[in-house]
Parts: structure tokens; C-alpha cells; sequence
């Protein structure tokens, strides 16, 4: 069987991707890597995702870029006067593991002058869960990254939503996006490894991630 590796790339900034792949990686028994981190401050996505997600230190694969400035990586690497060198950019080797990787931003995230983030994306040929969040515009936003997704002939698995329910989106993005539906995580207070493994495996079933 060939090695489990999933992209979850998000809709926008700021959807709950990184709460969403910490009860993904729980799940699935997965590594994980985000290969790009902005914003040093504190707790980082990698540190949330371990922390949430109940991680080993091993089944954490270090990030390629730290960079300090939480914006967008090209230009918080402008202000770290580093240059995202995205050639360098290529999947782990994980030993067979299965392994979860999260794109920073949406899919158009420009990661220096010349690359968005869905060129490294296509580059890598991988399956992607699309995250979106469940508020007032979902529609537009996912059907524009499943367009941009299918131009690309990138794979898509299917579509995951963070927030409250909202039925009539999810059935409009589904039906005219012709995406699977793979599940919705609540907002959970108080959110912990607990909780948020609970409700995930009550949201989402490990079958549905595969390819």
C-alpha cells in the first residue's frame, strides 16, 4: 500500500486549518509538517498541532522556513530579507507513515514574487482536504479554490468545514462544486486534546481520507 499523504490547504486566513489538521493527524495516526511558519510569537501552528493533536516529538517533521513577521510568507521572508526558495520545498520521507501537511494562507498565498502556493501544490501531485469555514461568503470563497484546485488537475478528497452549522452552503458548494462532503468540526470551548479529539472523531470518519 502506498504511503497516506494528505494537503490540507484552507479557503483563507484564519479558518481553523490548524485546529482541523491537529484532530486530522490524531485520527489518521499521522506525522505532520507545515512547511512554512510565519509568526514566531508565542505558540506556533507546528506546537498547536503537536499539542492538540497528542504528538510525539518523532512524528513531527521541523519546518523548512520559521520566519518572525505573522503575514504572509513572502512578505514576512521580504522583512527577514530571505527569499523562499521553493524548489527546496519537497515532501518528507516518513518511512511509510502516513503524514499531513498544512499549507499556510489559501491557495493563491504568494510564496515569493514568482510562486503561489498551489504551484508547489500541483508540483507535488498530492491528494488535498479543502478547509473552509461554514461563515456568510463559504460559498464563493470554496467554489473559487475548487475551480482553482481542478484547473490545476489537482486531486481533491473532499471538502471539511470549521464553525457553526450552515446546511444550505454545504449542500451549494457540494452540488455545484461536485466535491464530497467529508464532515464539520464545531467550534469547541474549551478546546483541549480532549475535546477536540472527541468531537472529532464524532465529526469524521478515517475511511473517508483515503485516496
Amino acid at each position: 500500500m502506498s504511503q497516506q499523504r494528505i494537503v490540507v490547504a484552507g479557503t483563507g486566513t484564519g479558518i481553523g486549518k490548524t485546529v482541523f489538521c491537529a484532530g486530522l493527524v490524531n485520527l489518521l495516526g499521522a506525522n505532520f509538517w507545515k512547511p512554512i511558519q510565519v509568526g514566531l510569537e508565542g505558540e506556533t501552528d507546528t506546537e498547536r498541532v503537536a499539542r492538540l493533536g497528542s504528538l510525539p516529538s518523532d512524528r513531527i517533521v521541523p519546518e523548512r522556513y520559521r520566519l518572525q513577521t505573522a503575514i504572509s510568507p513572502h512578505c514576512s521572508a521580504e522583512i527577514a530579507e530571505v527569499r523562499i526558495n521553493t524548489d527546496s520545498l519537497d515532501v518528507p520521507d516518513t518511512a511509510g507513515q502516513p503524514l499531513v501537511i498544512e499549507g499556510a494562507g489559501g491557495l493563491m498565498e504568494p510564496l515569493n514574487c514568482g510562486t503561489l502556493y498551489i504551484d508547489v501544490f500541483e508540483r507535488w501531485r498530492l491528494p488535498v482536504v479543502l478547509c473552509a469555514s461554514s461563515a456568510p461568503g463559504t460559498v464563493n470563497y470554496s467554489l473559487l479554490s475548487i475551480d482553482a484546485l481542478r484547473r490545476r488537475q489537482i486531486d481533491i478528497l473532499g471538502i471539511a468545514f470549521v464553525g457553526e452549522r450552515n446546511s444550505d452552503a454545504v449542500r451549494a458548494i457540494c452540488e455545484i462544486g461536485r466535491v464530497r462532503w467529508l464532515g464539520r468540526l464545531p467550534w469547541i470551548a474549551p478546546l483541549s486534546a480532549d475535546t477536540l479529539q472527541a468531537a472529532f472523531k464524532a465529526s469524521f470518519r478515517r475511511d473517508d481520507f483515503k485516496p
